[in-house]
């Protein structure tokens, strides 16, 4: 059973940075392409960032400079270092993988406020 569990989330101040985290299990997390998503309140949920197995990035335009994905296959953990954060940012990030992106995590809240 895939289990994928998300942590670090918080609140921080605009210009704040913040490093989350998505712990994976029940899965050959090596071979698999690792994505985070994020959800507003009101709006649709976005994807914000993907590695591949091979460590290729893709990033939304809106986190481009600003956000950086990695992953630790030793550990089964991928990363998002999140820099500048400002409060279009606050949202509740998922992780996400599969080969129909069909796995989730349970989200972490992020809210970026003064």
């Amino acid at each position: 059973q895939v289990q994928l569990v998300e942590s670090g989330g918080g609140l921080v101040q605009p210009g704040g940075s913040l490093t989350l985290s998505c712990a994976a299990s029940g899965l050959a997390f090596s071979s698999n392409r690792m994505s985070w998503y994020r959800q507003a309140p009101g709006k649709e949920r976005e994807r914000v960032a993907t590695m591949t197995s091979s460590s290729t990035t893709n990033y939304a335009d809106f986190v481009k400079g600003r956000f950086t994905i990695s992953r630790d296959n030793a550990k089964n953990t991928v990363y998002l270092q999140m820099n500048s954060l400002n409060p279009d940012d606050t949202a509740v990030y998922y992780c996400n993988t599969g080969v129909w992106n069909q796995y989730w995590g349970q989200g972490t809240q992020v809210t970026v406020s003064s």
